[in-house]
């Protein structure tokens, strides 16, 4: 099964120091390894922020297009794994080991196959 792992972050936090980000960065640079020697890594990527961003919403039925930030939430989307696991145990253990920041956190999402 595969599961989508959603890491987000409080948008309220300072800014990292360039020495905490390169932890970081490495600490999820292990992560991956791990999980490619494990034979569970399917695809992961880190997220450009939120003012990068562009959302498209249905409004009275037509697609409306909004450029980001969006300040409406508390947290951001940070980046993600994709990972193949025999079950949700399996995938709660592999995003317990994700690097989060105080208030950090990772939404763990069963993918549905098409």
């Amino acid at each position: 099964m595969k599961y989508l792992l959603l890491i987000c972050g409080e948008k309220s936090q300072a800014p990292m120091t360039a020495t905490e980000g390169q932890a970081v960065f490495d600490a999820h640079a292990r992560l991956g390894e791990a999980l490619r020697a494990a034979g569970k890594m399917v695809h992961a990527e880190r997220l450009r922020p939120e003012a990068d961003a562009t959302r498209v919403r249905a409004k009275a039925g037509h697609p409306q297009v909004t450029d980001g930030p969006f300040a409406e939430t508390k947290e951001a989307l940070g980046g993600f794994y994709l990972i193949d696991c025999d079950d949700r145990k399996e995938a709660v253990e592999w995003a317990k080991k994700i690097p989060l920041r105080e208030g950090g956190c990772v939404d763990i999402r069963e993918i549905w196959p098409m």
